[in-house]
């Protein structure tokens, strides 16, 4: 337990000594937000403020995961520590693959100055390349089958869990992707979706065997040190943001909630954990769908909500961007809840 707190300070410090220095930095380099003209009008006078704090995020929560893992081998040696079956590894490559995509999305946009980033075909191409590599390695070291929530039994997908898990992957690094649109939003639900996981891996590592143990451990590293950096971050990130974390701290965290959820076989849970963001892409594709299905039948199209995703619609009736980030955090701390107890039986 003790390796798993350390791993969350440990973050949490490095970021808060990290970020001023980067700041200055970035805005220097003037690696500043370009913001979308058609956005909230609220926005327009963060146009300028710092962008990519996930390039200080992203490895700060591998060194702490991998480091506080070695210290652990190191104390407690584990059979398997080094070999490819260990989580360790497909959780970082998740993580850093989807940060990969998003720098290179944040680079056109903050350093080229286009707003539009990667072309959309080029950004799906990127994540489900990350998505099936990451799933083959699933499929070959933690297996296809996959925990039902609330029942104690599990459902093995087969060969078609490989298809299934490259798409969550493309699904969940946007989904993050379109939840950071608020000062501190991602990063606040991040921090009560990562406490979630980590209750989950230490209650699983707690009763799982020996074989199991060393998955466990490293998910539980990583859902501390993701919360620790993602609250050191939030110092910098709450309103008025100093910085934002950008497209690649932002697909960085998608691809951490999706390896910890592979790795401790909770695919499900993503539902309830990670609510927020789903119901971020959720809101788009239904208002997406809903102009353009208006726009053909009675050539004027409507829309569902005033803007999407939706937490662009609160705003835009009023509610304050704090008010917002505050009831998401409390939604998912909530929800997080009930992820842990839908888990009782395996515990």
């Amino acid at each position: 337990m003790i390796y798993m707190f350390a791993a969350a300070a440990l973050a949490a410090a490095m970021m808060l000594s990290l970020m001023p220095g980067c700041i200055l930095k970035l805005k220097k380099l003037k690696f500043g937000q370009t913001m979308y003209e058609l956005g909230p009008q609220s926005h327009l006078n963060k146009k300028g403020t710092p962008n990519m704090g996930g390039i200080v995020m992203g490895p700060v929560t591998v060194v702490c995961t991998a480091a506080l893992a070695l210290v652990m081998h190191a104390a407690h040696p584990m059979q398997g520590f080094w070999s490819l079956g260990n989580a360790l590894w497909g959780l970082l490559f998740a993580a850093l693959g989807s940060m990969a995509v998003g720098f290179a999305d944040d680079y056109i946009k903050d350093v080229k100055k286009n707003h539009e980033g990667l072309k959309p075909r080029q950004k799906i191409v990127g994540q489900l390349a990350v998505g099936l590599v990451f799933s083959l390695w699933a499929y070959h070291y933690v297996g296809s089958d996959v925990i039902l929530p609330f029942t104690g039994k599990t459902w093995d997908l087969g060969i078609f869990y490989i298809p299934l898990i490259t798409l969550t992957v493309l699904f969940m690094t946007n989904s993050a992707n379109l939840q950071d649109g608020l000062d501190g939003l991602l990063s606040s639900v991040t921090v009560m979706g990562m406490a979630g996981f980590a209750v989950i891996a230490l209650l699983m590592a707690a009763s799982a065997g020996s074989s199991a143990m060393l998955n466990t451990h490293a998910a539980a590293l990583m859902a501390f040190a993701m919360a620790g950096a993602c609250a050191g971050f939030l110092r910098f990130n709450r309103y008025p943001a100093q910085i934002f974390m950008g497209d690649t701290g932002s697909m960085f965290i998608g691809g951490c909630m999706v390896g910890l959820a592979v790795v401790l076989k909770v695919e499900f849970l993503l539902l309830l954990i990670c609510f927020t963001c789903v119901m971020s892409s959720v809101s788009v594709m239904l208002q997406t769908a809903y102009f353009k299905y208006t726009r053909k039948k009675t050539g004027t199209g409507k829309r569902i909500f005033k803007m999407s995703p939706i937490h662009h619609h609160f705003e835009m009736c009023g509610m304050k961007e704090t008010r917002i980030v505050a009831m998401y955090a409390v939604v998912t701390a909530a929800l997080s809840a009930l992820a842990v107890l839908s888990m009782y039986k395996w515990f």
